[in-house]
């Protein structure tokens, strides 16, 4: 199988590359996490305006590049290896997503204002009592005239501080499980009766505790059918999952790369102790992780544009592999530098925290060994 990019996705991928090399590096990256905002508005705007990158895989008849989810593995490959906290995947690969295949009212003049980087969107879909069910909802949007009122909890709503849209997903019907009577709704964050309790997490990103009190939404706020939403919703998340499994690669690539190069350095019984065998085994094996997630992640991306059975079966498989391999380099990659891999001024810890909070990203690897599981024995019967 072909897994060359075209021209225009290497081309995209130096773009991204080479902005990141010039204006994001370890220390101000860490500065920047470390300010009241957590992140630099002035990056997404060059995001939008000096790189174009926040139209690169939309069409073209929407204002993009005519790109797709190969290019959006580009950006977050990139963006992995640099640990961009601006919210890419939650406005263009979640939001875009949403809006590209649903096509609510109003969604080209949104799509349109993502591109500009005007539109930041956070996706609030966890609840407390979830888990990893995207159908387990008790916030509830009920009919009010021709609009609805939302009520509810969203739990760590990654990058809700900075968003000025949330996408919420919603029960309008059934039960508190059901597959039927799950609705979505593009709420403006300003909208009366939004409360928000923002913090940062430990991979240097931001989130929010968001509350539904109330919220008058109009009927034009809904994505989709009302009540059969969980299949858009899942093949939204579905492609979230390998825009984080490309991210993954990206921060791994950078953990066995850092770790190699302090262990040439790092010296005991005055020699480095890259020399030593047992550690040069030990670098082969992250090495080997490292590449068995990069193409079970492109496989992953390929399958995208399957049935949904098919699309879900190989976006478990990688994310199996992307939480095995998080796990496995970045402990290794953090015994191997002792406990100053550890300390905030070495970049090494802050790759490993961003790789142990992919592990847990839209399912871990039991949630998603019995997904795999589940849709392999469907797919027998």
């Amino acid at each position: 199988m072909d897994f060359s990019f075209t021209d225009e996705q290497s081309m995209l991928r130096d773009t991204v590359a080479s902005y990141l090399a010039d204006h994001y590096d370890f220390d101000t990256r860490r500065t920047a996490i470390k300010s009241a905002s957590g992140w630099r508005p002035e990056v997404w705007k060059a995001f939008a305006e000096e790189l174009g990158i926040l139209g690169a895989a939309f069409p073209e008849d929407l204002g993009g590049l005519g790109g797709g989810p190969i290019d959006n593995m580009v950006v977050m490959e990139e963006f992995g290896k640099a640990l961009v906290v601006e919210p890419y995947l939650g406005t263009v690969v979640i939001g875009g997503g949403f809006l590209k295949h649903a096509a609510p009212a109003g969604a080209e003049e949104i799509i349109g204002k993502i591109i500009a980087g005007e539109v930041t969107i956070a996706f609030a879909y966890a609840e407390p009592q979830g888990r990893y069910n995207l159908a387990n909802l008790v916030t509830t949007a009920r009919k009010d005239g021709a609009g609805y009122i939302l009520n509810g909890h969203k739990a760590v709503v990654i990058g809700a501080p900075w968003a000025t849209h949330l996408i919420v997903t919603a029960r309008t019907g059934g039960g508190q499980r059901d597959a039927g009577g799950v609705s979505v709704f593009l709420v403006d964050k300003t909208a009366g009766g939004v409360v928000t309790r923002d913090y940062p997490t430990v991979d240097g990103r931001r989130a929010s505790e968001v509350f539904f009190e109330n919220v008058s939404v109009p009927a034009e706020a809904l994505i989709g059918a009302e009540g059969d939403a969980l299949p858009l919703i899942e093949q939204v998340v579905d492609e979230a999952i390998a825009a984080t499994c490309a991210e993954a690669c990206g921060v791994l690539r950078r953990l066995h790369e850092g770790t190699l190069e302090y262990t040439k350095q790092r010296k005991q019984f005055g020699q480095p102790i890259a020399s030593f065998q047992v550690l040069q085994h030990r670098m082969v094996d992250m090495f080997i992780q490292l590449e068995q997630a990069i193409s079970m992640t492109y496989m992953a991306h390929i399958k995208l544009g399957e049935p949904a059975a098919e699309r879900a079966k190989s976006l478990s498989a990688a994310k199996v592999q992307i939480g095995r391999a998080c796990k496995f380099v970045g402990q290794n990659a953090i015994q191997l530098h002792g406990g100053m891999g550890m300390t905030d001024e070495m970049a090494i810890g802050h790759y490993f925290k961003r790789a142990t909070l992919i592990e847990g990203e839209f399912g871990s690897v039991d949630h998603h060994l019995r997904r795999y599981e589940t849709l392999s024995l469907d797919a027998a019967a």
